[in-house]
């Protein structure tokens, strides 16, 4: 994918500028953390004042749902932790963190799924989600879509009702979107696997 298919995605929510600059924060890392693999490493956006302002208007911008139509935003562990706060207090939401197995006190609702590996669980307190309330489930990057359908399995579960998605990157070729068909998608940037 050349690097103006990358951008495209972004320019059309913060302009050329801004999107030329904000993915030319993005690292890649080959072969991390396994041969093959490229790893996508937004942390420098995060770093940088205007990369970070141009972040967080770009996923304002570029929302699957419009603000009333959620309640509440929900950041997959970890890195939707970092900017799920900062969207959901933009829009004047509250934020429910999705964590890994065994980082909430109990009770809790839990969710496992499969990995290439093994399986892991993911969980959310039981009094976080009310019954009937939307969430905006919010993610860096959708890959093969693990990890954001236990999170909005679990949602459920705990009697929401998943609202939409939200995500920084999406992984081409990877097809984790097909795996999220309740629910509209959004993504600031694309780029290869």
């Amino acid at each position: 994918m050349a690097n103006n298919d990358i951008i495209i995605k972004a320019l059309r929510a913060v302009g050329e500028e801004d999107a030329e600059y904000l993915v030319s924060l993005i690292g890649s890392t080959p072969g991390f953390p396994k041969e093959g693999i490229i790893f996508r490493d937004f942390m420098p956006v995060l770093a940088d004042a205007r990369g970070l302002d141009i972040l967080m208007r770009g996923f304002a911008a570029t929302l699957p749902v419009a603000p009333e139509d959620f309640d509440v935003v929900a950041g997959l562990e970890s890195r939707g932790f970092l900017f799920g706060p900062a969207l959901a207090s933009r829009f004047g939401k509250g934020f429910v963190a999705i964590r890994k197995a065994g980082k909430l006190p109990p009770p809790v609702f839990a969710e496992s799924y499969d990995l290439e590996y093994g399986s892991a669980s993911v969980e959310v307190e039981q009094n976080a989600i009310h019954p009937g309330e939307r969430v905006l489930i919010v993610d860096d990057l959708i890959a093969t879509g693990g990890t954001a359908r236990a999170g909005a399995d679990l949602i459920k579960k705990a009697g929401g009702i998943v609202a939409g998605f939200s995500f920084l990157m999406e992984l081409d070729g990877l097809d984790g979107c097909s795996r999220l068909s309740e629910a509209p998608i959004s993504t600031l940037i694309a780029m290869p696997a």
